[in-house]
């Protein structure tokens, strides 16, 4: 745990370099729209994975380690061998974890955060989830675990693994000629991402292409379709939390609004999208029929709340890697209540971002808290010096009397849009 928020302490801030460079470069170079709401919605998503990840809130039903113990053929000899094993048997188990999170209704709720943007930059690579508490598909590594690969091998090359699929996020880099044969590119992933009925639920592949080749579901990118991005349902927030468990509340109503018991229950295995006819007539779902017109989500914002909402990003990103590099001071379960914190910081923040009347009082629950948590510390967070907690308490104060400024005289609308 400790660890893994040292190694993420490091990485963040690259990932946030890249991602402000793409954004330079695609305004200065190709005079792209700069769409600022969308990478700010994407970085506060990457915020919440990582925290999720790094307080360790999810539980394997099936430990790798426990396979290895009971399963394992023979034993190979930690090496260079060793890990490329391991690094194989994380893609192949991606590739069908990945394949299974887009056809089945219930899985897809895990995964729906990494398509909801309607850009494909590296930003969106950091839209990561944080509603899969349970994992049930640790026995995707059984090649590994029948060779007798050491679970703290996994444990270090997963993070690779994870890592080295962020490049590949962008429009920016064309085809890769023979490199096309071995690895996913950002023209596959382009396909990935699209939401063109060619191109829909097509190249699952994590890092090596050839599972797509070898299980047919494999479409290259033609110049004459040019990839439209998001889901055929949009999301139609800024706010990654309610993202992350706005399928699963769908799924749940449709549950409840369902006259059929056996539909009740068949709901949440069916392929992704399915819903009980008699829900479907009742309460229809807008879905986007036409990918080539289409309005995407972007609420006309002030440059003054897209200023703010980025303060209140980097604020948060700051406390993250606060946490993350004093884990063992702060210590248990003081760590768990900091990062109740921070997530309440980005839900609230997020609020704001779509222009939630509501969002002051989420600033005026986050202050509290932040306050009492001092408080109840000497005055102090979390080891903080004396003159960093004064700015603290002082920015949580201020924060709360902003938000309610951009709420009550609505600062949030553009000076060119009418009062």
């Amino acid at each position: 745990m400790e660890t893994y928020g040292q190694i993420l302490n490091i990485a963040m801030p690259i990932f946030l370099v890249f991602v402000l460079a793409e954004k330079a470069y695609g305004w200065w170079k190709e005079k792209a729209p700069l769409r600022l709401m969308d990478t700010i919605s994407s970085l506060s998503s990457g915020l919440t994975n990582v925290l999720k990840d790094v307080l360790g809130l999810s539980v394997a039903v099936l430990a790798y380690g426990t396979m290895v113990e009971h399963l394992a053929l023979t034993h190979i000899q930690s090496g260079v061998w060793t890990y490329v094993i391991a690094f194989i048997a994380l893609d192949f188990s991606g590739y069908w974890v990945h394949r299974i999170s887009h056809k089945v209704n219930f899985f897809w709720n895990r995964h729906l955060i990494h398509h909801s943007s309607e850009e494909f930059n590296l930003a969106c690579a950091l839209r990561q989830s944080i509603s899969v508490f349970v994992q049930l598909f640790t026995f995707f590594l059984l090649p590994a675990a029948l060779l007798g690969v050491p679970n703290s091998v996994i444990a270090t090359v997963a993070p690779l693994h994870l890592f080295a699929q962020f490049w590949y996020h962008t429009i920016y880099i064309g085809k890769m000629g023979w490199l096309e044969y071995l690895i996913v590119t950002p023209s596959q992933h382009r396909v990935h991402h699209a939401i063109n009925p060619i191109y829909i639920d097509k190249n699952y592949g994590n890092i090596f292409t050839c599972w797509d080749r070898w299980f047919g579901t494999f479409q290259e990118e033609l110049d004459e379709v040019p990839p439209v991005y998001g889901i055929t349902k949009p999301v139609s927030t800024w706010n990654p939390i309610k993202i992350n468990f706005q399928h699963l509340a769908s799924l749940a109503r449709d549950a409840w609004h369902a006259r059929s018991w056996r539909d009740k229950l068949r709901l949440w295995w069916m392929p992704t999208g399915w819903r009980p006819a008699d829900v479907a007539e009742r309460f229809p779902s807008r879905y986007i029929e036409d990918v080539y017109n289409f309005q995407k989500y972007d609420p006309p914002s002030s440059a003054g709340l897209i200023g703010w909402s980025a303060v209140q990003f980097f604020f948060t990103f700051f406390l993250m890697a606060w946490l993350f590099g004093n884990m063992a001071r702060i210590g248990s379960p003081d760590i768990f209540i900091y990062g109740g914190f921070l997530f309440l910081s980005i839900y609230s923040f997020t609020e704001l971002m779509d222009q939630n009347p509501r969002a002051w009082l989420w600033e005026a629950a986050r202050a509290a808290l932040g306050l009492w948590l001092m408080y109840a510390q000497g005055g102090l967070w979390f080891g903080l010096g004396a003159g960093l907690s004064a700015f603290m308490a002082a920015y949580l104060v201020v924060a709360v009397g902003v938000t309610a400024g951009f709420v009550r005289w609505q600062w949030w609308r553009p000076a060119t849009q009418s009062a």
